[in-house]
């Protein structure tokens, strides 16, 4: 049974996985305390980037000879393979833990089974603490894995009755200068920005995180327009090179667009945007930010394809205009698309609501 320290400790381990969100795509973020024979801090760490060291040994190293007969707490279940490095569970083995305390169980079939083989060697082994927890934080890459596809997450900026432009379609700004801060250290941590054509014609955007975080961020994240028909004119600044772009087409689409194209099948509402977010799994995209416009917005939530919500609103009133969302398949209120709330915080003068898709009921 899991005591005070337990929990406390653990929750420092969740606390350092975060660190690594932005950095260690594809591979998840993972965070790691050792805690000596005595009960006592004795050292930690976090994955901080991909092909670096893992986080038990990052954790290990800093432990020392203190890490002999004491607590390993991990956020993700030991790998028990070798990739870029080598397995977790050796790591542990040889500094003699003895005892693993982790969250959640790796997806992974690759890389699962090191709870098993620490149990074989003698170790004593529980899972499940603050498992709620560790998953919100590793939340993209156990979709990825679990389901296939890229996590996605619809950022949006509204006023506070839910218009994202005035009735002439300005939209310049409604936020403030803090919130626009803010969605760029979003942008920062996802390995994608994805926008519709729509936007691209209206506002003529970057989609890049400016200024870049701080860290090990290899490259920038892909700029992924959902333009069926390729009408992103040669001139968009979102094929100006600062960024690698990427044009999801209709596969019979014709285009003599100098430009990285993915073609799609095409359905009689537009692309399959499950298609989609297969496609950029398989090239290593994780987690997404969703910038569409309200249509775009409409299709992912229709598709059962967006992950979690973020939300910026507005101390104003519009009255008219652009709404955020546009249809989201839901005819009655039966249907309706439930939320829970995990933070709500004011950056700046506006509120920044974060929130996931309700647990389905069974």
């Amino acid at each position: 049974m899991a005591e005070p320290l337990d929990d406390a400790t653990m929750a420092r381990a969740v606390e350092l996985a975060a660190y690594g969100l932005g950095t260690t795509s594809p591979n998840p973020v993972v965070g790691c305390v050792i805690l000596d024979a005595s009960g006592a801090p004795a050292g930690e760490g976090f994955h901080a980037r991909r092909g670096g060291p893992h986080a038990e040994v990052v954790a290990l190293r800093a432990a020392g000879v203190r890490a002999r007969g004491g607590t390993a707490y991990v956020t993700l279940e030991p790998c028990d393979h070798t990739g870029s490095t080598g397995p977790c569970t050796e790591a542990l083995l040889a500094a003699g833990i003895a005892r693993v305390v982790y969250a959640v169980a790796d997806p992974n079939p690759v890389a699962a089974g090191g709870a098993d083989r620490l149990r074989g060697h003698g170790v004593e082994v529980e899972q499940g603490l603050l498992a709620e927890e560790a998953e919100r934080v590793n939340a993209a890459w156990l979709t990825s894995v679990r389901l296939g596809r890229t996590h996605v997450t619809w950022k949006f900026a509204a006023t506070l009755d839910g218009r994202s432009a005035a009735a002439d379609g300005t939209s310049k700004w409604i936020t403030s200068p803090e919130a626009r801060e803010d969605v760029h250290r979003l942008r920062a941590r996802a390995d994608a920005i994805i926008a519709g054509i729509g936007t691209i014609l209206a506002d003529d955007p970057l989609l890049t995180a400016r200024p870049p975080e701080t860290g090990a961020r290899r490259e920038p994240p892909l700029r992924v327009v959902v333009d069926t028909g390729a009408r992103t004119p040669a001139t968009a600044r979102v094929l100006d090179g600062s960024a690698p772009t990427l044009l999801a087409i209709a596969a019979t689409t014709e285009t003599t667009l100098d430009a990285g194209l993915l073609r799609l099948p095409y359905r009689p509402d537009g692309l399959d945007l499950h298609a989609l977010l297969r496609e950029l799994r398989g090239r290593g995209v994780v987690s997404a930010i969703l910038e569409g416009g309200p249509t775009l917005a409409g299709a992912f939530l229709r598709e059962g394809l967006i992950d979690r919500v973020v939300g910026y609103v507005a101390p104003a009133l519009l009255g008219s205009g652009r709404a955020a969302l546009g249809q989201a398949g839901v005819s009655t209120i039966t249907g309706i698309h439930s939320l829970v709330y995990e933070e709500v915080s004011l950056i700046g003068p506006d509120l920044r609501l974060i929130a996931r898709p309700a647990p389905k009921e069974k």
